[in-house]
């Protein structure tokens, strides 16, 4: 059994009596206690005053962002205050087995220091990390330094019981805890407290830890109307990714309809139309069969263009780089693709990708005026980042019903994030992230 899962327990007074009783139970007591009691210590000595650090320096930070310094330093502080959170998080689940679950907002690496800074400040999760920074270093550096004391402030008044009270306390009394020390007798008085200090220790220092983690993630987990919010963010691209999927389909049926099957169907009339010219007019017999044959041609090139807008082939077989360097080499603008992908996302996760990328890089065809575009896809922070940029003369927006608010929804059924900076004469930056890891 191992001192994260002890320290997670909390034993009832009746098996803690039986397992005291055998020296196995004895032991792993004796342990689960001390490993409190140098845990706390540890907490309290090391980890909690960077609470109060970080604190300050965050304060005054964000006091700072009206002056324009607080634009490049805030940020920075909030990462650092993120892992120390991340940290504490980290610990409650290893020593006492507490998730602390995170729930911070994505932001694109992209964004400039002024959103940045306030997107961050707006997130709930980043709000309830600075709300933990002085309750750790208040009441959480007390849950945290409780056990230590009531392990090892006992070894000072068993020490003053055995004889140390004579050289510390000649001419005044000695103070342990609420005890003078002034002789022996009073000396083992100070003994007798650190045996009930101790004892209070034996039976409470693993329960103060978990106290301890109980304090973080109370102030750090999410509250119910986060939880709230998500469940709604959550229906609401269900709900988008179920109209999407209905419009692909009607897409599909319509272009069946009126392309491949049409001309499917003009192929067999022709086809008809030859069987009785064969013997009566073998020229016109010829001329329909050439042009059988063209429509059976142009049916099999819609029909490969209704695969390819479903599912690339190529996306399939040798993942979303080469899809997109596919992709690019069909437009008629110049496309500089650079890929470093060190795997492959799930094949989900890599079809929103690519139809993405695609409407982004259509709308710059048509819309920009653009002479270049640039595609850069790379995973990088446990996301799935791509940017497409182009020369041209910007003020691309997603508002308005573009096509860059339907990559926005199809994006949101993962998680994903887009952003847009295109000021008018260009040039136009999209970024696309989604969280994901790579095989």
């Amino acid at each position: 059994m191992t001192g994260g899962a002890l320290l997670g327990q909390t034993f009832h007074m009746d098996t803690q009596t039986r397992q005291d009783h055998a020296p196995g139970g004895a032991r792993d007591r004796a342990r689960e206690v001390l490993l409190a009691a140098v845990r706390g210590l540890v907490l309290a000595a090391v980890l909690l005053p960077f609470s109060l650090l970080m604190l300050i320096l965050t304060v005054v930070s964000v006091a700072l962002v009206p002056l324009g310094v607080g634009l490049f330093t805030t940020p920075a502080l909030l990462g650092g205050v993120r892992a120390l959170a991340d940290l504490r998080r980290g610990l409650a689940d290893e020593w006492c087995g507490i998730r602390v679950p995170p729930a911070y907002r994505h932001i694109p690496a992209s964004a400039k220091p002024w959103t940045r800074t306030f997107a961050q400040l707006r997130d709930p999760q980043v709000r309830r990390d600075l709300v933990w920074l002085p309750v750790d270093a208040t009441a959480g550096f007390v849950t945290a330094l409780l056990p230590a004391v009531l392990v090892f402030y006992p070894v000072e008044g068993f020490a003053l019981a055995a004889g140390l009270w004579r050289p510390v306390a000649r001419t005044e009394p000695y103070w342990y805890g609420f005890v003078p020390v002034t002789g022996q007798a009073s000396a083992l008085g100070a003994g007798a407290l650190a045996l009930v200090l101790l004892l209070a220790g034996a039976r409470y220092a693993p329960r103060l830890l978990t106290a301890h983690f109980r304090l973080t993630r109370a102030v750090l987990a999410p509250g119910a109307a986060e939880l709230t919010e998500r469940v709604r963010v959550l229906t609401e691209t269900r709900r988008d990714a179920v109209d999407s999927s209905a419009a692909e389909l009607r897409r599909i049926e319509r272009d069946l309809h009126d392309g491949a099957q049409a001309r499917l169907v003009a192929m067999g009339m022709d086809l008809g139309t030859v069987e009785m010219l064969l013997d009566r007019d073998p020229e016109q017999a010829r001329e329909l069969l050439r042009r059988a044959r063209q429509s059976s041609a142009d049916a099999l090139e819609e029909l490969r263009d209704l695969v390819q807008g479903i599912h690339p082939p190529v996306l399939a077989e040798r993942g979303l780089g080469d899809a997109v360097r596919a992709l690019a080499l069909r437009l008629p603008l110049p496309v500089e693709v650079s890929v470093e992908l060190p795997g492959r996302a799930e094949a989900p996760v890599e079809s929103a990708a690519y139809f993405a990328v695609s409407e982004v890089l259509t709308n710059a065809v048509k819309h920009s005026g653009a002479e270049r575009l640039t595609v850069d896809l790379h995973h990088a922070g446990g996301a799935l980042r791509i940017t497409v940029t182009d020369d041209g003369r910007g003020g691309a927006s997603v508002a308005g019903g573009s096509g860059l608010a339907g990559v926005e929804r199809r994006l949101g059924t993962f998680d994903g994030v887009l952003a847009v900076s295109s000021p008018a004469g260009g040039p136009t930056l999209v970024t696309m992230e989604i969280p994901c890891a790579l095989s």
